[in-house]
């Protein structure tokens, strides 16, 4: 598969903006695609699409999309999670009410090679590596559809597997959106970007905000003095912690965002994952009759000034203690690394999503 490189530099446009601060975020996404957001906008007043989100885990389908309906029309996309969806059903399982309503409209619903009392049984000893029937993941799908109101949809998480591309082509038939066109999202991320953003994750215990210590840091760094560490203090302004967490954990300036359990292990555990996701693109990319937008995350050293501003790549944090000031200070540098062979950079979340709103108006011809 070959991902161009996709230009999101303006000539004449000196402004630099700060992407990390939300009015500066409008401002950026305004001067770099602002007729083509208004553009979408239009459409979605009276029109909806279906995008199939494909990339590895870890390569920002939901950051993408979330970010695309954030910017254009909150209140007329959605990103739809597949794993999400999962839990939930888990979680109506152990309700004895919520469970009888799912299974009366499977009984109604489902159609597929299993019978029904199996596919019950299944759901019920299920383990959470145990791939779900695609005939079942499409009828609970459904279910899910026909509570919401219609709007343009990321589907993130299907199709998971090879036998489920062919449905893929028919799935908006399936959920009731007849007349949309859909496209599949093809997601390029170098396994070294992915395997930073594992290892360096950190996430607050309380609101499950996800930052990266080398990556994407808070606004608060603290650190310790017994492991010669830093960490990360949440600094979500809507965090659920309760005060007396925080004054008992860390003085009251906040919650220290922890690792996740094998996070340190990086990409490894889920290899084997990786490959099948890469032999899916391979398939997705290769079909007939569905468009295809191809997002690419980073881009050889020696391109980069030609193609974007130095603002839109994403930096190494690095940490500083001032021991005069016990105060940690905050420093960037240039984040380079190796894609086979060749010095590369990668981009921050905004410039790709650019892309992605370019794109997406010429996929739907406006």
């Amino acid at each position: 598969m070959n991902f161009p490189i996709f230009k999101t530099k303006i000539e004449g446009l000196t402004r630099k903006f700060n992407l990390t601060d939300p009015k500066d975020q409008r401002d950026y996404f305004e001067a770099k695609a602002g007729r083509e957001i208004e553009k979408l906008r239009e459409y979605l007043k009276n029109n909806t699409f279906v995008a199939y989100l494909l990339g590895k885990k870890n390569s920002g389908k939901g950051t993408y999309s979330k970010m695309f309906a954030e910017i254009v029309a909150p209140e007329k996309v959605k990103h739809f999670s597949m794993g999400d969806m999962i839990r939930n059903v888990d979680r109506e399982l152990a309700d004895e009410k919520k469970k009888k309503e799912l299974f009366d409209f499977l009984k109604k619903n489902y159609r597929g090679r299993f019978p029904l009392k199996e596919i019950i049984s299944g759901l019920e000893r299920r383990d959470t590596k145990t791939l779900l029937p695609t005939e079942l993941i499409l009828t609970l799908v459904k279910r899910e559809m026909e509570k919401k109101e219609k709007k343009a949809i990321f589907i993130d998480g299907f199709p998971r597997d090879l036998d489920q591309i062919g449905f893929s082509l028919f799935f908006r038939d399936l959920i009731g959106h007849r007349d949309d066109p859909d496209v599949f999202i093809l997601i390029d991320v170098p396994e070294k970007v992915i395997d930073e953003r594992i290892k360096w994750r950190r996430v607050c215990p309380a609101c499950q905000t996800s930052r990266n210590l080398k990556l994407l840091p808070t606004s608060k760094i603290g650190y310790d003095k017994e492991k010669n560490d830093y960490y990360l203090l949440c600094d979500n302004p809507n965090c659920s912690a309760l005060q007396s967490f925080a004054e008992q954990n860390l003085g009251g300036r906040g919650v220290k965002l922890l690792p996740k359990e094998g996070d340190e292990l990086g990409i490894e555990p889920i290899r084997e994952r990786f490959i099948r996701d890469e032999k899916l693109m391979e398939m997705a990319f290769s079909l007939y009759g569905i468009p295809k937008i191809l997002l690419r995350n980073s881009l050889p050293v020696k391109e980069a000034k030609n193609f974007v501003d130095d603002y839109e790549i994403t930096p190494e944090y690095v940490f500083e203690l001032d021991e005069k000031e016990n105060k940690v200070k905050i420093k960037e540098r240039p984040w380079v690394f190796s894609v086979q062979g060749v010095e590369s950079l990668s981009l921050l979340p905004q410039p790709v999503v650019v892309s992605l709103i370019k794109q997406m108006v010429n996929t739907l011809n406006l």
